[in-house]
């Protein structure tokens, strides 16, 4: 295919079909298909026994390198490698996230991949989709104004009206109170709130701050629960959100959403949004489109369900991990395989020569300004001189036990000798492939020789590892993945985070695994420091408990789980044309 011009619709020009030859083509009853017109679906979970019959398609997680602020392309290597196993005459499906409006209107613009590799219809994609997002938005705020109302009742009403309620004092301590509101937008002012100060009949004042929706406990939930048919999958999300830790009291006693007398209406508002959405690529392959859970705050994996409906349905199931190998894809192996028993067959690593330009020393990369020469011209000392991040990489894939092939995502100022010198490099560090890939120019076809490199790879003997047991104290696995995931030497606990620790394992949840809360512009803590850090000390500023979710979530540094705009933002393209069609989400 020609490189895509860019006054060219690429959606309305692509044959799509409707969902319903998708999913018949999938075997999916129409009964399973839960439509929303005519191009999207989901799939009810009722499908689930019937699969258990089928054989278990090839397992394929792609992730990256650590990436400039603008991205490399990696939903777009996802969905061309999806499109590539086509061309190849395997049934493949995509299973990815759900993007948040966040980025979608901050940075990034659009998230349904690009060119001629892409998820259809692009809007409903990168929008409202079926709601989801809406519904764990809805769902957490309800619990926050739950917690509110509980305090603010508690102040006026003594035991005795309260039993009269069937209500027991839960006595929250509003220093130790971690559950905050969401909203689905990058908004920096609500980082930080005071609410309750209208007057007496207001609510109680308390200081607090808003996360962004997909980096929310709801959000994790959403996207680990399990389940063999749709009985067990409610009832495993029935007892997520029970046991949801919402804060302590001043006993120190952990108060849960059950405790709230809350879990049940929060079940009820998720209930429909655990079936995933079934959408199709520019090539009619099937997309599966569940949860959003970000890498760099959240675990940053689409859902266990999604995927093991896709992977009763396909034969090669590719899905995405957020941001870099260190990130995303720990996190894929470390949480989401550990709990779903799943183990992929491959993992696909994305590079781009401009990346690495910028882990060589390369000047900085700034959304929505131009980018410096050095990035559009042949440099290959600036390329070799950013290797050390590509082989860091490499390391932390290989490190679990499977098969790593590296995709060298082109753009139209490399040149053949950058990408061949990445390609070597990589085969270097013990890499099982390196292969030119062209998703956005060439669509499938531009992805053939990397879907054959996975198919070989898929075929390879492989067993998966993970980093650490469960068994050991916070500190230790913390500690592990500092050391052998970011390349530190140890770590310092902040007073604070010590103490929570400490409250965490007393309360019975030192068992669960870690999700790390980090930059994603750098593998270490510093978004400024590129490359392969190493020997540095690694900050952790708070430690949390996702009790329902089921993991600890210690926050790395400076980061911040409610992102912000910047000068101009993503939304300043996005409009309606003379004929009502959305512009601008490219």
């Amino acid at each position: 295919m020609p490189p895509v011009p860019p006054d060219l619709d690429i959606a309305q020009a692509a044959d799509v079909r409707p969902i319903t030859e998708i999913a018949a083509r999938l075997g999916i009853a129409p009964g399973d298909l839960v439509q929303y017109g005519p191009l999207k679906a989901k799939v009810h979970l009722d499908i689930l026994p019937a699969l258990q019959q089928r054989p278990r398609g090839k397992y394929v997680d792609v992730t990256a390198i650590t990436p400039t602020p603008l991205g490399e392309g990696k939903t777009t290597t996802t969905i061309g490698l999806v499109q590539g196993l086509g061309t190849l005459g395997h049934e493949a499906i995509a299973a990815i996230r759900q993007p948040s409006m966040g980025p979608t209107f901050g940075i990034k613009g659009g998230a349904a991949g690009g060119g001629y590799s892409q998820v259809v219809p692009m809007e409903d994609f990168n929008l409202h989709l079926t709601g989801d997002i809406h519904a764990v938005a809805v769902a957490t705020n309800l619990v926050a104004a739950a917690i509110d109302a509980r305090r603010f009742h508690e102040h006026r009403l003594d035991d005795e009206a309260l039993a009269g309620l069937g209500l027991r004092r839960l006595d929250l301590d509003p220093e130790r109170l971690t559950w905050r509101r969401v909203v689905d937008v990058n908004d920096r002012a609500l980082r930080s709130v005071t609410t309750g100060l209208g007057g007496p009949m207001d609510g109680l004042p308390l200081d607090t701050g808003f996360d962004i929706a997909v980096a929310s406990e709801l959000m994790a939930i959403l996207a680990l629960v399990d389940g063999a048919d749709y009985g067990s999958a409610l009832g495993d999300l029935r007892e997520r959100c029970g046991r949801a830790v919402v804060g302590t009291s001043r006993s120190g006693a952990p108060v849960t959403l059950e405790d709230l007398g809350v879990a049940g209406a929060v079940a009820v508002l998720l209930k429909d949004a655990l079936h995933p959405n079934l959408l199709q690529t520019l090539e009619g392959q099937a997309a599966f489109v569940h949860a959003g859970p970000f890498a760099n705050i959240a675990h940053g994996n689409s859902s266990i369900v999604a995927d093991r409906v896709a992977l009763g349905l396909g034969d090669y199931v590719v899905t995405e991990s957020g941001f870099g190998a260190d990130i995303g894809m720990e996190k894929f192996f470390d949480i989401k395989c550990r709990v779903s028993g799943m183990e992929p067959d491959c993992v696909v690593l994305v590079a781009t020569v401009r990346a690495l330009k910028m882990h060589g020393g390369g000047p900085r990369v700034i959304a929505g300004r131009p980018l410096d020469p050095a990035y559009t011209a042949e440099d290959l000392p600036l390329v070799e001189a950013g290797l050390a991040n590509l082989d860091a990489h490499i390391r932390i894939a290989r490190r679990f036990g499977v098969p790593v092939v590296v995709a060298v995502n082109s753009f139209t100022t490399d040149t053949p000798a950058e990408r061949d010198l990445i390609a070597r490099a990589a085969l270097d560090a013990g890499a099982f492939a390196a292969v030119e890939a062209d998703p956005w120019g060439g669509g499938g076809a531009g992805c053939a020789g990397l879907a054959e490199a996975v198919v070989a790879a898929c075929d390879e003997p492989s067993s998966m590892r993970l980093l650490y047991p469960l068994d050991g104290t916070i500190e230790d696995k913390i500690t592990t993945i500092a050391t052998e995931v970011y390349g530190a030497a140890s770590i310092e606990l902040s007073p604070a985070a010590r103490g929570q620790i400490a409250e965490y394992e007393a309360n019975g949840f030192g068992g669960l695994p870690i999700c790390m809360a980090k930059t994603h512009l750098s593998i270490g803590h510093d978004p400024a420091v590129k490359g392969a850090p190493s020997g540095y000390v690694l900050p952790i500023r708070e430690v949390r408990a996702s009790a329902g979710a089921g993991f600890i979530y210690p926050i790395v540094g400076t980061m911040r789980t409610m992102p912000g705009l910047g000068a101009r933002p993503a939304f300043m393209d996005v409009d309606l044309d003379a004929d009502g069609k959305i512009v601008g989400l490219f």
